[in-house]
């Protein structure tokens, strides 16, 4: 019986094992990119609604009157980017936004527009992600 030729079976076998085991590997990475990408936003939502209650909150409830404040309770970027400096990689902008209209209770929603997955197997879902805190009165 004679003997196959066995030259070239490792180079086979890492092309087969390398495909799965390097999607596996970035879609760990772009799923951590994600988490702490959400972590970041929820701790901005949750400083802009610290900076809402400070300043507009305690007045309202001194004068036990409905708090109005609308647009973006930290204005500057230098202010967000001290909140979460991880949202700023890549030279994205995160925006913090208030509604107009004074209803109970206040949401205060951080988003990350131009953030998207690298790996194409999530599609669209993860993209442009959104955290929200609310504040009862």
């Amino acid at each position: 019986m004679k003997k196959l030729d066995q030259r070239g079976m490792a180079a086979f076998e890492f092309c087969l094992v390398a495909v799965p085991l390097f999607t596996l590997m970035f879609a760990i990475f772009d799923l951590g990119r994600y988490a702490i990408t959400m972590q970041s936003l929820r701790t901005l939502a949750n400083a802009g609604a610290r900076a809402i209650m400070i300043n507009c909150y305690t007045n309202a409830a001194i004068q036990k009157t409905t708090p109005t404040c609308s647009g973006d309770p930290l204005p500057s970027d230098a202010a967000k980017q001290a909140v979460a400096p991880f949202l700023y990689n890549g030279g994205l902008t995160p925006t913090l936004s208030v509604p107009a209209a004074a209803a109970s209770p206040i949401t205060v929603t951080a988003s990350q527009p131009g953030f998207t997955m690298i790996m194409p197997i999530w599609g669209t879902t993860l993209n442009a992600p959104s955290a929200s805190t609310t504040i009862p009165f």
